[in-house]
């Protein structure tokens, strides 16, 4: 049987926000969310060929060959504008690799690294390839010292998450709103599954981060706090991310909206630790 490959829309060789350590980091591409706030909207849609990229690319490193779109690396220069071309959210500079490209590169920049962490997008939706990879990672002795985590929305469904949590070491869960109806206004979809991924996630010892993005005048309200912190009691303690929104990357009307500001992502810290939560985490930067 062959091994499954992923559609991979970046690889960073170096994060150090993306869980603990260094960490080599891959985007994988496509999303089952449509979040207004996304920072990286080009990892959502997967490529139809239309081919409205191409004329955007002044560097000639996008072709259509056979009604395929088709690039070339060596030419680009990284200007991005064939993203912002592209009417669906897709990157026409997506690779295709399989598990032993990833594990060549993690061999590459070993010396660096405690760990992966596998984003998108929505790294789950190419699940076959997260399963084969991190398998693979704990079966090489030179790699099994490697902390494997996914970063992800939580839409995963429980039975998804069992085939994965055995190779896996931690989850960094999103929790975009408390709020049915502000979680569907900002991600196309409610939160029902969220949830029970967090509660499932934590139950098995894996939810190695709960994150929260902080929008003004959506998120950052007295109630969303308030359930943020039953939300972590009623679990029994995990560390927290805050998130503030800032507007690197977003697109559509979600432009315009404010910014979070440090006093209120400071007030929601200050709220979680009064409710006995010991681990919170806030931006070290605002821009």
């Amino acid at each position: 049987m062959n091994s499954p490959r992923a559609t991979v829309s970046k690889v960073l060789t170096f994060s150090c926000v993306d869980g603990p350590g260094n960490r080599l980091v891959v985007f994988l591409q496509g999303c089952n969310f449509a979040c207004k706030t996304c920072h990286n909207p080009h990892t959502m849609g997967l490529c139809n060929d239309c081919g409205d990229c191409i004329p955007a690319c002044h560097a000639g490193s996008l072709s259509m060959q056979a009604g395929r779109v088709v690039f070339y690396p060596s030419q680009c220069d990284q200007c991005d504008a064939c993203l912002r071309a592209c009417p669906i959210h897709a990157n026409p500079m997506v690779q295709s690799m399989g598990v032993g490209d990833v594990l060549g590169i993690l061999r590459d920049n070993l010396a660096f690294l405690d760990g992966i962490t596998l984003s998108g997008g929505e790294a789950t939706t190419q699940l076959k390839f997260v399963v084969a990879l991190f398998g693979a990672i704990k079966a090489d002795p030179a790699l099994c010292h490697l902390t494997s985590m996914i970063d992800s929305n939580g839409y995963l469904a429980p039975s998804g998450w069992a085939k994965v949590l055995p190779v896996t070491d931690g989850v960094l869960l999103d929790i975009k709103a408390f709020d049915r109806r502000t979680h569907l206004s900002l991600t196309g979809v409610g939160n029902a599954r969220v949830l029970e991924a967090a509660r499932f996630l934590h139950a098995a010892g894996k939810l190695q981060e709960l994150r929260f993005l902080v929008v003004p005048g959506h998120t950052d309200t007295a109630t969303e706090a308030e359930a943020l912190c039953a939300f972590v009691q009623r679990l029994g303690g995990v560390r927290i991310r805050l998130n503030a929104f800032q507007h690197h990357g977003v697109i559509g009307a979600a432009r315009d909206w404010p910014a979070a500001s440090r006093d209120s992502i400071e007030a929601i810290a200050a709220r979680l630790r009064e409710h006995g939560v010991a681990e919170v985490v806030t931006p070290a930067v605002y821009v």
